[in-house]
């Protein structure tokens, strides 16, 4: 999936550096318009495309009783900022140390045990 990103982006990117107004001859220039237009057109028509199959391929595994894709939204600040004045106590490490557990241990008989040499 991040592949088929990398390459839309960089079409994008390319697409946009395009510009054929510096292109000299005039009928070429219109070609090249053309070209582009249609470039977009289709790269927006595959765009939706792609969203249609996406939900189309969730609606039948919900029938089929499968769960789909997850719907996962990104993060959006909140109306206000996160400037509080106990944020510095919580970015502040405090040193954790797991203790050991020998310390704590009670003995209260020994056993010896005999392993046969054969």
């Amino acid at each position: 999936m991040t592949q088929k990103q990398s390459s839309e982006k960089l079409v994008e990117t390319l697409v946009q550096t395009i510009n054929p107004k510096e292109i000299a001859e005039e009928s070429l220039r219109q070609t090249v318009e053309i070209l582009l237009n249609l470039i977009e057109q289709l790269h927006t028509e595959v765009k939706e495309l792609r969203e249609e199959n996406q939900r189309l391929r969730d609606e039948n595994n919900r029938l089929k009783g499968e769960q789909g894709q997850p719907d996962i939204k990104a993060k959006k600040p909140r109306g206000f900022s996160n400037n509080h004045s106990s944020e510095e106590e919580r970015k502040t490490l405090k040193n954790h140390s797991k203790g050991s557990k020998n310390a704590h241990l009670k003995i209260d008989r020994e056993e010896i045990l005999e392993y046969p040499l054969e």
